[in-house]
């Protein structure tokens, strides 16, 4: 593989992340044009919210989004959350996904968050191996949600 560049996205990727997420719910049909978009320029303009992307050549080939949460605990340091998690299946095993998350990590740690959570609705050890191995701890809390389908 040549050259990855791991970065933020730009306006000009919704499409190729779009194709990305397909590899994150191969079933779940996409928004239409004019949700995505909206969505899109929400997340690039939020000072909360950095979608992060690797990319090889011409392709997004990796991807992960981080939410830096203002917060009033913890002396008012913020902490960060990590969603969308995905990894173009072509392109898996090859430390990519370990490079956004640690990208995700680098911009939390430079926005003195106290801590990142991130979550997996995936049992299989060896999506579990591969969080730890990017220095999250499996068993530190436990998460609890509502999901409105």
């Amino acid at each position: 593989m040549n050259e990855v560049t791991v970065r933020s996205a730009t306006q000009g990727d919704l499409s190729d992340v779009l194709k990305l997420y397909q590899h994150l719910h191969p079933s779940e049909p996409q928004p239409d044009a004019p949700i995505a978009e909206r969505v899109w320029m929400t997340l690039l303009t939020s000072n909360f919210m950095t979608v992060i992307v690797a990319q090889a050549e011409e392709l997004l080939v990796s991807s992960c989004t981080l939410a830096i949460v203002p917060n009033l605990s913890r002396g008012g340091r913020s902490y960060g959350v990590i969603e969308n998690v995905v990894t173009h299946a072509e392109y898996r095993k090859l430390g990519l996904g370990r490079r956004v998350l640690a990208h995700a990590l680098d911009l939390a740690a430079r926005a003195d968050c106290y801590k990142v959570h991130l979550a997996t609705g995936s049992k299989r050890e060896a999506t579990l191996r591969f969080y730890e191995g990017a220095g999250f701890q499996r068993g530190a809390k436990t998460y609890f949600e509502v999901r409105r389908l």
